[in-house]
């Protein structure tokens, strides 16, 4: 016997004690007995399929274990739903824990629900005669239920068995108890062609159906519904009078009375009943398999017989079924994938869950008047609704429309928000590439309505928000890549970058949308010290949803965008392409306006990490390799970064000093400007941007004054570059680079124009310093560079420009260094406008090289044949000539500010590669300073104006109505209007000396009058320096001086209308001459001077405006605020700025009298403004009458009107009396009344009815019955102007009636605007009528309106027109009372008027004797015969 083991005995003991067990082949001391597992059924225990041991190893079995042996991957950790859903803090009390989670028992029971057993059957108990039901045994229970599942117990079999017994005894015999789903008894959709023993007709040989359908029972009505035991037998009851009111049809009127409920019913109703009834049916096959029935002859008729009503010839009927049986029947045929049987669970094959692995169904070919849902591919682009693409595109993988390829913008954004992280990726890759392509125009012409909108108030905005703070890195690169596509036009900052050196090219308008509307509205009432702060909190108590919709990119800043953008570059460090995209993201929001500037600087280490990161001083030379794969942009100079810098400091002056002082930035900005960007570590093109925009940088802080300094420390840097731009020339060919190599050389050159501008003003603040004494304040220091120190650079400059306009003949090349060339001109134009301020420049020196420069480059670069071509230019490159080139893209939203550049401008475009404007403005500007400087040269200059291409485009270009004001539109704009004001100031110039220039002085007064009414903010200082110099100019008139007050007296003559009549002494003040037009204008056109001073002194709101473009403009550097021009709100001046001074009086008046104060007497100083103001509109509306042709009639009334509203009798005075009827006279001419439109709406107004009820209560108090005031008060009352304006004078101001005394033969309108078409409203006839026969209206009195009253009341009593019964009996009841008028001659007027005549004594022609129609009418209403025989001699 074995011993067992003992202590202190190792493994090999053990294992020697087993061996000679298993030798001995003994029985073990204990048995080990495994149990059935119940989980593998009652097959046992499963030891059958266990391997016999083998006596010769020793084998272990571990019970399911698997065979296989698990991955190594490590298993997702399960998580517990019972620790997520109750998380607990350190400092959470466990009592209050208890509180919420612990559920009463109220809880509990108050929800359960009670089972509704309304329709349940309820079986009553068999009555026996014992006192308890009897119990039943199992063993008196026949098991004759086949159970499909062997592991029911056998009571339970016992009791199905028993319930099958009891539903077989208490079935009905004819109709069975299951119950169907309840339908429409509709003949049609009750049969169908379905098995012989469901045909619910039998056709005998008359074709009727035969009586066996009477054991059928129902399919539509089953009685669920009615919630009684008696259900099944009030169905079966319907069913059988249905049945035989089938019997007594004929077949025809059974096919008849289908089609009619199948057209009465909706077709998808009946659809959805058939297909009901196919499962009902399939149902029925399925419990009653057997063989036919016989009589296959009959059954065959009754197929064809149920075929036939049931279709019916509907094709309506016929697609629905085809449609739906296509849908519904499913075989295996169609299905991809055949069913095997050794399948497990296939034995049942359920074909409609298989549906979805068949082959997709083709996309529809045939084209549809409907829309349908866009798709689009992976590559963002628009699929064609019949397009029929292969399923292994990936296109496909969609519910809705699973035949159309691509996916919808719905289904893209649930994607974006899907937990796998391809799908996320994939869908924001698709969104971007989808904006991008929708940006540039390419679904306009495709889609209704704008897809970016869609995008945008469907929540893309923040989609995209979301998806930055992912911590997926391909998330975020989509993200970015998505939201540049969405900010960001690479194409419009393309086009800034080469407007950069243009004239005034660095200040551009802020990217800032304009503000809602209703937030306008309410800030209408604030004060202007109020709005800022107003503004500012509101927008901060918004929503971001809410900001966004105006403004895309405040919307972001809010959301903390800024910070994230600053975690990802910072932490995150993405590869270079999104470093890149993040970099184009925050140069356009810098762009978007001074605010978003200042928080970028805010930003807590933002500005910090670009720095650092991205404009480092050293780093890796390896980059500059050839070939070298750049894997992060991290620690690698990048000129993207350094552009995003110039932006920044475009902010304004701070932000300047903050980026070139806290940053370092004078340090980087030598490290790149002093090396040349060949020997720069990078790839050469990429070294020539970062040395662009180095020195674009630095002349962004020069044109503030700052970093000055720097020009000294670089110097021999910059004459080095500057000796280097001659010979940049012989590398055009050869060099692929050159055109960036042109952009660095424009760079450096404006970079020189704003030095030299800054050390222009070190001798007047050096000046200022010395004079000031301590009580002067702080005065600004000069800055650290002289005159002297830039003064030096002009002849390199100049003779770079020498060498450049020879190549002008050469166009390809002149077309690559226009540029250049233009930069050299305008860096001429500062020195010599700079030169002259200079105490130390010797004037006879300076005068030598301006005439030097005249003559051996500018007179003759003017020569050449290529500058004609270049003016003829002028016009198809204009945006004035051409407005749709500057017209905003398809795709352009009001909360996304855009240059519209998509795509790339035209060429013959203002901005195009073929546009004259920056060379001939740049040009311009230098013979302006030329001239200024040297007065002599003026007339050398005269061939300019003489161009023959600059007179067609200023001849065409200042009538036609300028663009919309859109961001794209100011931009361009702004510089056209800048060659414009250098035309007029070399005009201006010459004005005073060359004879020869009267024939172009018109055409220059128009446009410069034009150019008035059409300057953006920013340039306040050209509106001053037109009104100054131009505008009042009588050398610009010449009109005065040749004979054209003489012409306007001749022609008032001539015309012997409107002029002549309301020059007759009644319309005059008394006590003074009456003068003639001619008279007036020649007066006018001698007062110039004081109707210059008239308006400039009106222009004080402007003077804040007006300083800081002063500064801008005049290159006074150290006072320039910020390079970003104000807002575009609005124009400087109005359209109706000739109106001002009038306007302005008014406003004054009436806010007096609304605080409370009356002005019964007006100083003369206001009596001259108003003068001044009607003489300067008398002189444009004749002689400049086309430059007010954008002012409407109706608003030239409204504001000519002002005269009367502005308190007291100023309209009494003498002149202003006299130029308001003179200007009537032209106002009431007939083509002006024709295009007087008082129902429009007018700028400045609410509404003319206000305005008229005022000049009405006006009249009242203070008229005094003065006839040029009646004429303003009868003017707008002509019959076509709303009828309005004539109930309020014949109604609450009826009084005005009795002041109205204006001569007929005075009144300038004719009366047949009065009285034609007839009146129709009924309520301002009866105040005609009552006005008349009250004697509130005469004749002595309001002899205009008596006429017109008569004429109206005249028409309508003798009108026979059909109307309705009230009008018909108002005018039977005024001939009536008109036939018995004591008046005799009011009576006689109003019956026997014939038509107005002016001329007549009572302003109308009578009838003598009344027509015959009208006196048989008269008769029938009056019921009696006239006492007179309706003869009548003339009234007195």
């Amino acid at each position: 016997m074995l011993s067992r083991p003992k202590p202190g005995e190792s493994e090999a003991d053990l294992l020697r004690f087993q061996n000679q067990f298993l030798a001995a082949r003994a029985s073990p001391a204990v048995k080990v007995v495994k149990k059935a597992d119940k989980r593998r059924g009652a097959g046992g225990s499963g030891d059958e399929e266990r391997p016999p041991l083998q006596d010769s190893r020793d084998v272990v079995i571990l019970e399911d274990f698997p065979d296989v042996l698990p991955a190594l991957t490590p298993a997702p950790p399960k998580k517990s739903k019972f620790k997520n859903a109750c998380v607990c803090f350190n400092d959470e009390d466990p009592e209050e824990r208890l509180e919420c989670q612990d559920r009463h028992i109220t809880a509990v029971f108050s929800k359960i629900i009670e089972r509704d057993t309304s329709t349940a059957a309820v079986t009553m108990p068999v009555p026996t005669g014992d006192p308890f039901p009897r119990a039943f045994h199992r063993s008196e229970i026949k098991n004759e239920v086949k159970v499909e599942s062997g592991r029911k117990s056998i009571f339970a079999q016992k009791i199905a068995a028993k319930r099958a017994a009891e539903e077989a005894v208490t079935a009905p015999p004819a109709v069975e108890t299951r119950h169907t789903h309840g339908r429409l008894a509709v003949p049609g959709a009750m049969c169908s062609p379905g098995s012989a023993e469901e045909e619910p007709l039998h056709s005998n040989k008359d074709g009727k159906p035969d009586d066996g359908v009477s054991t059928q029972r129902p399919h539509i009505i089953t009685g669920e519904g009615l919630g009684s035991l008696e259900s099944e037998r009030e169905a079966l009851a319907i069913h059988e009078e249905n049945l035989q009111k089938l019997h007594s049809m004929t077949q025809e009127e059974i096919l008849q009375e289908q089609r009619r409920l199948l057209v009465q019913l909706d077709p998808s109703l009946v659809a959805f009943l058939k297909s009901r009834r196919g499962v009902d049916e399939g149902q029925e096959r399925r419990e009653k398999p057997g063989p036919p029935e016989p009589g296959t002859e009959s059954q065959h008729g009754a197929k064809e017989t149920v075929k036939d009503f049931s279709v019916g010839g509907s094709g309506m009927e016929e697609s629905v079924r085809t449609e739906k049986d296509t849908r519904m029947e499913i075989t295996e045929v169609d299905l991809p994938i055949k069913p095997q049987k050794e399948w497990i669970h296939m034995n049942n094959v359920e074909f409609e869950k298989l549906e979805w692995i068949k082959d997709l169904p083709h996309p529809r070919q045939k084209r549809t008047k409907k829309g349908m849902q866009a798709r689009f591919s992976l590559k963002g682009e628009l699929i064609p609704p019949d397009a029929d693409l292969p399923t292994h595109l990936g296109l496909h993988h969609h519910g809705e429309e699973a035949e159309r390829a691509g996916y919808s913008l719905q289904e893209l954004f649930h994607l974006c928000r899907s937990q796998i992280i391809q799908q996320r990726t994939l869908a924001l890759q698709v969104l971007g590439r989808v904006v991008q392509k929708a940006k540039a125009g390419e679904f306009a012409s495709s889609l209704k309505g704008s897809v970016l909108r869609l995008l945008l108030d469907a929540g893309f905005l923040f989609l995209l928000r979301f998806s930055l703070d992912d911590t997926v890195d391909n998330v975020i690169a989509a993200s970015v890549r998505a939201l540049h596509a969405l900010l960001v036009s690479p194409e419009d900052e393309e086009y800034l970058d080469q407007t950069f050196s243009w004239y005034q090219g660095m200040a551009v308008f802020p990217f800032t949308p304009n503000s809602e509307e209703e937030e306008e509205e309410e800030e209408e009432e604030l004060t202007l010290m109020e709005k800022t702060p107003r503004k500012k909190s509101k927008d901060e108590n918004k929503p971001d949803p809410d900001v966004a919709r105006y403004d895309v990119i405040k919307g972001l800043l809010k959301t903390q965008f800024l910070h994230r953008l600053r975690y990802i570059l910072e932490v995150v460090r993405p590869v270079p392409a999104v470093v890149l995209d993040i970099l184009d993201i925050l140069t356009r929001v810098a762009r978007h306006s001074s605010e978003a500037c200042s928080q970028l600087l805010a930003c807590p280490r933002l500005i910090e990490t670009i720095v650092r990161e991205f404009l480092p001083i050293q780093w890796d030379p390896r980059v500059a390799e050839p070939g070298h794969l750049l894997t992060s942009l991290h620690g690698v100079a990048c000129a993207t970064a350094m552009k995003l810098i110039r932006v920044l400091a475009s902010g304004g002056r701070n932000a300047t000093a903050r980026l070139l002082n806290k940053f370092e930035l004078k340090s980087r900005l030598s490290r790149f400007i002093a090396e040349d960007p060949q020997d720069l570590p990078l790839c050469r093109e990429e070294a020539i941007r970062l040395s662009t925009e180095a020195f674009r940088l630095w002349a962004v802080a020069a044109g503030y004054g700052q970093s000055c300094d720097l020009y000294r420390d670089l110097y021999p840097v910059l004459v080095k570059i500057l000796q280097s731009l001659p010979h940049l020339l012989s590398d055009c060919q050869e060099n692929p680079t050159f055109p960036l190599s042109i952009q660095r050389a424009t760079a450096v050159v404006t970079l020189l124009t704003h030095v030299t501008q800054t050390a222009g003003c070190t001798a007047e603040l050096q000046a200022r310093l010395s004079s000031s004494g301590p009580g002067d304040g702080e005065q600004i220091p000069p800055p650290p560079v002289t005159w002297n120190q830039v003064s030096g650079l002009r002849p390199f400059l100049e003779t770079s420009l020498r060498r450049s306009v020879q190549e002008i003949s050469r166009l390809e090349t002149w077309q690559a260094l226009q540029p250049l060339t233009t930069t050299y001109i305008i860096y001429l134009g500062v020195y010599y406008s700079v030169c002259s301020q200079q105490p130390s420049l010797n004037p006879i020196d300076c005068l030598e090289e301006v005439e030097r420069l005249t003559s051996e480059v500018l007179l003759p670069l003017l020569s050449q044949p290529a500058m004609h071509s270049m003016w003829d230019l002028l016009r198809p490159c204009s945006a004035l000539c051409n407005p749709l080139s500057c017209s905003p893209a398809p795709e352009s939203l009001p909360s996304i500010v855009s240059l519209s550049c998509t795509g790339g401008k035209p060429l013959m475009s203002l901005a195009g590669s073929k546009s004259p404007f920056p060379f001939l403005t740049a040009l311009l500007f230098l013979i302006n300073n030329v001239t200024h400087i040297h007065k002599g040269l003026v007339s050398k200059y005269t061939s300019v104006l003489d161009f023959k291409g600059l007179k067609d485009y200023l001849l065409q270009s200042w009538p036609t109505r300028p663009p919309s004001i859109t961001p794209s539109s100011a931009w361009i704009l702004r510089h056209e209007y800048h060659l414009q004001y250098f035309v007029l100031a070399l005009a201006q110039k010459m004005a005073g000396t060359c004879p020869d220039y009267a024939q172009h002085a018109s055409l220059h007064h128009c446009v410069a009058m034009a150019l008035l009414s059409r300057l953006l903010p920013g340039s306040e200082h050209l509106a001053h320096e037109l009104l100054l110099g131009l505008a009042f100019n009588p050398e610009f008139i010449p009109e005065g001086k040749t004979g054209g007050p003489e012409a306007a007296d001749f022609s008032d003559i001539l015309h012997l209308g409107t002029s002549t009549k309301l020059a007759q002494p009644g319309l005059v003040a008394a006590g003074f001459p009456k003068p003639r037009r001619g008279v007036l204008l020649g007066e006018s056109y001698q007062h110039l001077p004081f109707i210059r001073a008239c308006y400039l002194s009106l222009l004080v709101h402007l003077e804040p405006a007006l300083a800081r473009s002063q500064v801008a403009y005049q290159g006074r550097t150290y006072l320039v605020q910020s390079l970003l021009l104000p807002e575009v709100k609005g124009l400087i001046l109005p359209s109706d700025w000739p109106f001002f001074p009038l306007i302005s009086l008014y406003n004054k008046v009436t806010g007096a009298e609304t605080r409370g104060a009356v002005l019964n007497s007006l100083p003369p100083d206001l009596v001259n403004t108003v003068t001044r103001n009607l003489q300067w509109v008398l002189l444009l509306e004749t002689w400049r009458a086309r430059v007010l042709q954008n002012i409407s009639a109706a608003a030239k009334l409204a504001r000519l009107m002002c005269v009367f509203l502005t308190g007291g009798d100023l309209f009494r005075e003498g002149p202003v009396h006299c130029y308001t009827a003179a200007l009537l006279a032209l106002y009431c001419q007939p083509k002006v009344l024709d295009s007087l439109e008082l129902d429009a709406p007018l700028p400045g107004l609410a509404s003319f009815h206000d305005l008229y009820i005022s000049v009405l209560e006006q009249f009242e108090g203070v008229s005094f019955g003065d006839p040029l005031f009646g004429v303003f008060v009868l003017l707008p009352l002509q019959r076509r102007f709303s009828v309005q304006l004539r109930l309020a004078v014949f109604g609450e101001h009826v009084s005005t009636l009795r002041a109205l005394g204006v001569p007929l033969k005075q009144f300038p309108v004719p009366l047949e605007r009065y009285t034609s078409p007839p009146e129709d409203n009924l309520n301002l006839l009866r105040q005609y009528f009552r006005t008349l026969v009250t004697g509130v209206l005469r004749h002595t009195w309001c002899p205009v309106l008596y006429a017109v009253a008569v004429a109206h009341v005249n028409s309508f009593i003798f009108s026979q027109d059909s109307t309705t019964q009230e009008a018909d009996s108002a005018r039977k009841s005024m001939l009536r009372k008109t036939w018995l008028l004591v008046d005799e001659v009011l009576k006689k007027h109003l019956l026997y008027y014939k038509v107005p005549n002016p001329e007549s004594p009572m302003g109308i022609d009578l009838y003598e004797q009344l027509p015959p129609i009208r006196l048989k009418y008269l008769q029938m209403v009056t019921k009696k015969e006239p006492k007179e025989n309706m003869q009548m001699s003339d009234p007195e």
